[in-house]
């Protein structure tokens, strides 16, 4: 029984300092999060343009491999709504969706991205011709980028492009509705650190 015990106390003494660790491997402050808003001008590639606000949020994931860390999840949603031109009245597209975004953290203070979306699209619309046809929503796919810039340490400006493809409507064509979007965000993270 003593034998035991001697070996045991031995086992536990001899590992515990493999436990110990003197400097941390990394420190973390704050989330892994950008909030952003936005407003966004868009040709409808059906009927002139619509303006509208946008909102988005990113979740960073900052612990991967070195050339995997510009790598993110982003989901936004965006109400094109208002500022109509072209001859299709009562006209509104909105988009709420995600999709990876990959941003290039090489620079400090401008960081350009790209990402791919998937949305879900509602449009509506009244057409003289089609009265009984004026709603219709899709899943839209929304590639796109732009750059960032870092203003302060947390808060950034953003101008970003996207280009969506929503598969056939009612009215037999397939939309591809592209724009610009310019917003601020906010980064929970401080991107300042990397």
């Amino acid at each position: 029984m003593n034998l035991k015990m001697l070996l045991g106390t031995l086992v536990v003494g001899a590992s515990i300092p493999v436990c110990a660790q003197v400097v941390p491997e990394a420190t973390s402050a704050g989330l892994p999060v950008t909030v952003g808003v936005g407003f966004s001008n868009y040709n409808t590639d059906w009927s002139g343009y619509l303006s509208g606000p946008m909102f988005w949020a990113d979740w960073n994931f900052y612990q991967l491999p070195s050339y995997l860390r510009g790598l993110g999840v982003e989901v936004e949603g965006r109400d094109l709504n208002y500022v109509r031109t072209g001859g299709v009245q009562n006209m509104r597209e909105d988009t709420a969706g995600g999709g990876p975004v990959y941003t290039v953290r090489h620079y400090r203070r401008i960081q350009p991205y790209g990402k791919f979306l998937l949305d879900f699209g509602s449009i509506d619309f009244t057409i003289l011709s089609s009265p009984d046809y004026h709603h219709d929503t899709r899943t839209v796919l929304a590639p796109g980028g732009g750059l960032t810039y870092r203003v302060f340490q947390n808060v950034w400006v953003r101008g970003d492009y996207e280009y969506q493809f929503w598969p056939q409507l009612g009215h037999g064509n397939t939309l591809n509705p592209r724009g610009w979007t310019f917003g601020v965000a906010y980064d929970f993270k401080g991107r300042a650190d990397r």
